[in-house]
């Protein structure tokens, strides 16, 4: 449990230091910008590469990727239903799909389950969340970093796509990736990619407020409640239709429970998408899942 502590003390970290006077009101987007340029690609040219997958444990491969698509559709429906703005649609549209399945997932695996459960934990964050970060995320941010009112056209997402350090790091990666397996490279991205966690959570800590302004109240319950209530209910109805209690089904249906991304908050915020709602996506949401992991927890050791 010692990664949640961290996140805990880091978050507590940023709020404290927004109240210093040598850090400008600025200090969030800064450390946000040098995630996406630097953290970001350096954890993808880490660990793309590495991808292994294994056609026999499918669940945990695909689940991941079923739950975007349905994460889209419900929000969606609700930012029509609620009229809301483009910035906050796409906000959720990057934290409510992606969910904490690493720094947070594996530790809270390890812990509810046991180390031999850890692996299928892994799977579905590398083939499932951590892929959908480079591409769906990347997607994203092109279709929606645009001022409230304008739409951007076909070369402009093209551009913004194709620019963007995590699809440029992801390119890198998948064509000469096993060129970066030298013990010098690896370590210099590693310590690269080591950064990423300590400094979105001081960004998050540092832009989350005890109140949040009433517009992103509805927003915010409604993303919270679709990533860790709706999603892992309709990760079990999946597995339990199909008849699937096998190891690797309960732990993607566990992983399907975990809070938004903080990776994601991040991305969310660089890009002008709702900064205010995307800090507290991250750090309500890794409250939360304090109470609600182990209760999920629970229900999947009873099936």
């Amino acid at each position: 449990m010692s990664n949640l502590i961290l996140i805990i003390a880091l978050l507590f970290s940023g709020m404290a230091l927004r109240h210093l006077p040598v850090f400008p009101k600025e200090t969030p987007q800064a450390l946000n910008q040098y995630v996406i340029h630097i953290s970001l690609p350096a954890l993808i040219l880490l660990q793309i590469p590495r991808l292994h997958p294994s056609s026999d444990l499918m669940v945990p491969i695909l689940m991941p990727w079923l739950l975007i698509v349905l994460s889209v559709v419900m929000v969606h429906a609700l930012a029509r239903l609620f009229g809301w703005s483009r910035e906050t649609t796409g906000c959720l549209l990057l934290t409510v799909p992606l969910g904490n399945t690493s720094f947070l997932g594996i530790p809270m695996i390890e812990a509810m389950f046991g180390p031999a459960w850890v692996p299928y934990g892994v799977l579905y964050d590398q083939m499932g969340s951590f892929l959908a970060l480079s591409i769906y995320g990347t997607l994203i941010i092109g279709l929606y970093q645009t001022k409230e009112g304008q739409k951007p056209s076909a070369t402009a997402i093209i551009r913004r796509i194709v620019t963007f350090p995590a699809f440029i790091a992801l390119m890198t990666a998948f064509g000469i990736g096993h060129y970066l397996q030298t013990p010098i490279l690896q370590n210099l991205l590693q310590r690269l990619a080591d950064t990423l966690v300590p400094v979105v959570m001081v960004a998050v800590g540092f832009s989350l407020k005890p109140t949040l302004p009433k517009q992103w109240i509805a927003p915010l319950v409604s993303g919270l409640s679709i990533k860790m209530l709706v999603a892992p209910s309709l990760a079990l109805s999946v597995c339990l239709a199909l008849n699937l209690t096998t190891p690797p089904a309960l732990i993607a249906i566990f992983e399907a429970g975990m809070p938004p991304m903080i990776t994601a908050c991040a991305m969310a915020a660089a890009a002008g998408l709702a900064e205010e709602l995307a800090a507290a996506m991250a750090g309500l949401g890794i409250i939360l899942a304090l109470a609600l992991l182990p209760a999920l927890s629970l229900v999947l050791k009873g099936l």
